[in-house]
């Protein structure tokens, strides 16, 4: 029951109040930190950092338009490789924003970027790229977004990102 009621207040707020902020747009989920989200030090625990990143994902699934063409043709998103930098601790009970935008894409990967912030400070950013799979296998980039209507050529990335994906292999 890790983050249930997260999932299931994200879900309500979406479907009760849609938002449609397409495929390149900022998706901002607001945030807690509760009790069972801390570690030893009393902060936000470095994996819940990585699980909360799932609904940031999941939400612009939502907004962009994209869940009935997941549920239609049953794909569904992977993560291939992250990297984060926390820079500030996120404590107890503090409130905090967690936004989560598609940066560009290849052939093969998305390329996300998600931060979480309170206070109006950066707390942590990660990078990540993912994609899709599908019932015969991994989903091509082009396909997708020809799926979802995307006709625009991929943002350009940035040149520590092109470094950093070139090293994950």
């Amino acid at each position: 029951m890790n983050l249930y009621f997260r999932l299931l207040k994200l879900l309500l707020l979406r479907f009760l109040w849609p938002k449609s902020m397409g495929l390149l747009g900022v998706s901002t989920v607001p945030g807690r930190v509760w009790p069972n989200d801390l570690d030893n030090n009393f902060h936000m625990n470095n994996g819940r950092y990585l699980t909360l990143m799932d609904l940031g994902r999941l939400d612009i699934i939502l907004n962009g338009g994209l869940l009935g063409l997941c549920l239609r043709k049953r794909w569904f998103p992977v993560v291939g490789a992250l990297k984060i930098l926390f820079l500030r601790p996120l404590k107890p009970f503090q409130r905090f924003e967690l936004k989560t935008r598609i940066i560009g894409w290849d052939t093969k990967w998305l390329y996300i970027e998600q931060s979480f912030e309170a206070e109006g400070q950066l707390c942590a950013k990660a990078h990540l790229q993912g994609l899709f799979k599908g019932p015969e296998g991994k989903i091509e980039t082009r396909e997708l977004l020809k799926a979802a209507g995307m006709k625009k050529k991929s943002p350009r990335l940035p040149a520590d990102l092109k470094n950093w994906t070139r090293s994950a292999g």
